[in-house]
């Protein structure tokens, strides 16, 4: 085809490649040569996965998860304790904490936090789905999983007040000494958040 360079596409693959979070130019371009030197044993089959998560991966409209299904397979999982919600900035949050098997309870995914630097606020965030599971359903705690961060920390008490009245519990994951952590090498916020978090031993 004229004027049609046969570098075209894969320009096109190293530019849609570096995108993605943690990839440069550089890593995309070394991304693109092994998808292009291995193309039946992983660019076919990878490329057929993302044509199938685009068609088949929906939103949940309850809780904002990613799922085949609509409600997600957490919100109809009947095993879960459907009386405690844990709330997340995004949905790679949900996905640490069920792999670490740290949540018997529903999830709801606020979809970032609030920024006035960004120009995030109430209604760009998922804080009205969650006020209304909290209201309209038998909910006993919701619990915070937002990060020690400075708007974390301003969307936490934003949602406080809103959910003030609700009959629920509202708590917070403790921030401070991770495990397995030496004292000398944590930063100061961490240490300071770590001792007004302590408990009885």
């Amino acid at each position: 085809m004229a004027g049609h360079s046969a570098g075209t596409e894969i320009e096109q693959l190293i530019q849609l490649l570096a995108r993605l979070p943690g990839l440069g130019p550089r890593s995309a371009r070394r991304a693109a040569l092994q998808l292009l030197s291995k193309k039946e044993t992983l660019m076919r089959p990878l490329a057929d996965a993302i044509s199938e998560a685009a068609d088949h991966v929906l939103t949940c409209t309850t809780c904002g998860n990613l799922d085949t299904q609509d409600p997600c397979s957490i919100c109809v999982d009947t095993r879960r304790d459907a009386g405690v919600i844990c709330v997340v900035e995004h949905v790679a949050d949900l996905w640490a904490l069920e792999r670490a098997g740290a949540n018997s309870g529903q999830y709801h995914v606020l979809g970032g936090t609030l920024s006035a630097l960004d120009g995030v606020g109430p209604d760009d965030l998922n804080i009205a789905g969650l006020v209304n599971r909290t209201m309209s359903g038998d909910i006993k705690e919701v619990v915070l999983a937002v990060n020690a961060t400075v708007d974390g920390q301003a969307t936490a008490h934003y949602i406080m007040d809103q959910l003030e009245g609700s009959g629920a519990n509202v708590s917070q994951v403790a921030h401070g000494v991770p495990v397995g952590g030496e004292l000398d090498y944590l930063d100061d916020g961490t240490l300071a958040a770590a001792m007004k978090a302590r408990r009885p031993f």
